[in-house]
């Protein structure tokens, strides 16, 4: 098998985890208890959901999944909540005290103290394993524990499994909603630490999505719990080729291999479509044309960036449910006649595309309509370079007053880390530039 062991960090990985797995579990007919529904059970199986799920000798189906914070009452809720029965106790593991929005907290102080025993439950996971394809890291960059917790798991990962692939799910601090003032520092530290680590990172911008489920789905005040489960059904749809069979499946090494050109230049923006309430499903036609036109829509994406103004470096397209491959290859020929479409020049127009029979399931109680047909797009677009430059911006804006840089000096960590990290940052902004000038433009360009 290929398995994937999920890692939540800190309230954002854990509160995205709680929707993923309720959703999973959903998708293929496990109960809350981990039991499989009785009708599941008979007939045909497709096993492909172990990946995910490992099976106990009581036929007990628990998730590869280590959900970890420093301070315990988001993780509690899940341990009192519907599915505490599901996961394993040993798989949350909680500190006393919080990393109190201070990335030199979980990287140094409150952090050392839970490493050692995390990395002990993953590799227990990973000994469970057959196969271990890699590891899908959930987390926010403007968090303590999910900026500097973060960045201490993914160093002891490329240490402990250096082969294996890391993809991360990242919140991206919103444009306007703040949640923290310091926001801005922890992400630039986290970024700059993790760089080297991970192959690949979807990025998430809780405004982005905060508009998607006001404009399209109606809800006028969304709660998180509105906006997880809207990520989940992102995470999801990028996820399905591994949990079930399908017509052209896409394997974890085949993100990287399909979207990243060079190293660091690994933050695919991650689009969904039809993203639509349930009462505005059934006046609706939504072809294959439809919903691939909607996916280059900048409502329908994830981080708030013009993609019109940037180029594109790759595109995969996964697709969802009643879909058959004429009807992709058509639209895809009218997206290449598209002005607004720009591949760098180096690139030639190379769309990847997936294809999955298992239609969207949606969680009871959610907005969002079941659709017979949907799309997640998953570009590498030179755009997504405004929204480092926005961090870098309201970083410098705090960096030049040192406002707030006692708190993490206080906590072991160096000044000197600061300017390191930000010209890293900026070598990075650089790095997209470069990316999406023509290569006829400046002679010489220079060898990676």
């Amino acid at each position: 098998m290929r398995e994937v062991i999920s890692i939540h960090i800190g309230q954002a990985g854990v509160q995205i985890g709680n929707s993923c797995w309720e959703l999973y579990c959903l998708e293929h007919g496990i109960q809350p208890d981990g039991k499989m529904l009785p009708e599941k059970t008979s007939g045909v199986v497709d096993d492909s959901f172990t990946t995910f799920f490992n099976e106990t000798n009581r036929g007990q189906y628990v998730p590869r999944s280590v959900m970890v914070d420093l301070e315990p009452t988001v993780i509690d809720e899940i341990r009192t909540g519907i599915y505490k029965k599901l996961f394993h106790p040993d798989q949350m593991i909680t500190g006393k005290e919080d990393a109190a929005n201070n990335y030199a907290r979980g990287h140094y102080t409150i952090g050392k103290e839970l490493i050692d025993i995390t990395m002990d439950r993953i590799k227990k996971i990973a000994d469970n394993c057959s196969g271990l394809q890699g590891f899908l890291i959930f987390h926010s960059f403007g968090g303590g524990t999910g900026s500097g917790f973060t960045s201490l798991i993914m160093e002891r990962l490329s240490t402990d499994f250096a082969k294996k692939s890391k993809l991360g799910f990242s919140i991206y601090p919103a444009p306007q909603v703040s949640t923290a003032v310091v926001e801005p520092y922890n992400s630039v530290l986290t970024t700059h630490t993790t760089l080297e680590h991970s192959d690949c990172s979807f990025m998430v911008d809780n405004e982005a999505i905060y508009d998607i489920c006001r404009k399209n789905l109606g809800i006028t005040r969304p709660s998180y719990s509105n906006l997880n489960r809207l990520v989940s059904q992102i995470v999801s749809s990028i996820t399905a080729s591994l949990r079930f069979d399908g017509a052209l499946n896409v394997d974890l090494n085949e993100f990287q291999t399909n979207l990243v050109p060079y190293p660091r230049i690994h933050f695919p923006l991650a689009t969904f479509a039809p993203i639509l309430s349930a009462d505005k499903a059934y006046h609706e036609s939504l072809s294959v044309l439809d919903i691939t036109n909607q996916a280059f829509q900048t409502e329908n994406q994830m981080i708030k960036c013009s993609t019109q103004a940037g180029k594109y470096m790759a595109i995969c397209l996964l697709y969802r449910g009643d879909v058959i491959p004429k009807d992709v290859n058509s639209a895809i020929s009218q997206m290449k006649t598209k002005k607004s479409i720009q591949f760098v020049d180096w690139c030639p127009t190379g769309f990847k595309v997936g294809i999955n029979y298992q239609p969207l399931t949606t969680v009871s109680g959610s907005e969002l309509a079941k659709v017979p047909r949907s799309v997640c797009m998953l570009s590498n677009t030179t755009a997504i370079v405004e929204a480092w430059s926005r961090l870098n911006t309201k970083f410098d804006l705090m960096y030049s007053k040192r406002a707030f840089v006692h708190w993490y000096v206080g906590e072991g960590m160096e000044e000197g880390e600061f300017s390191e990290a930000r010209e890293d940052l900026a070598a990075l902004e650089r790095d997209y530039e470069e990316v999406g000038t023509d290569s006829n433009d400046g002679g010489e360009v220079d060898e990676y």
